[in-house]
């Protein structure tokens, strides 16, 4: 993970990197139909999502972005809420954030999937983000 760093999202119309995709963690079965409302009201159509399921907390995510629109639907996660996002433009990733924040959404780790990143499990990303957190509320005292 040393090779792992934050870079800030600008506002624009490039495409991040990867496949038009959304990798979902820890929203229980019930929250997932929201968090597609929130994509339609963020103006967001059409975007695939994988749910990740506690179980392929191991996977890498270079193959949890192959699976299917959907995959692990219906399961409620158990991991830490956060969204990876890949393809998808600078400018979508916020107003998806923006609209998130303005209809009070617990809170979520985002991220931003990379050619470092794709090569890590969603354990291993996970633990990151929230370390990434955690030193961000620390500097914030």
């Amino acid at each position: 993970m040393a090779d792992a760093k934050f870079e800030k999202v600008t506002r624009s119309d490039k495409p991040l990197y990867g496949v038009r995709k959304l990798l979902v963690c820890g929203f229980d079965a019930a929250a997932q139909p929201q968090f597609k409302n929130l994509l339609k009201m963020a103006g967001i159509k059409d975007l695939p999502v994988v749910w990740v399921t506690a179980d392929q907390v191991d996977t890498r995510l270079s193959v949890l972005i192959e699976q299917p629109d959907n995959s692990g639907s219906s399961v409620s996660s158990t991991l830490p809420r956060a969204v990876i996002v890949s393809g998808i433009t600078e400018n979508e990733l916020h107003r998806l954030m923006d609209k998130g924040r303005k209809i009070g959404m617990k809170p979520v780790l985002w991220a931003a999937l990379t050619p470092t990143s794709e090569t890590w499990s969603a354990k291993a990303l996970l633990a990151e983000l929230s370390a990434e957190r955690r030193a961000m509320q620390q500097n914030r005292k």
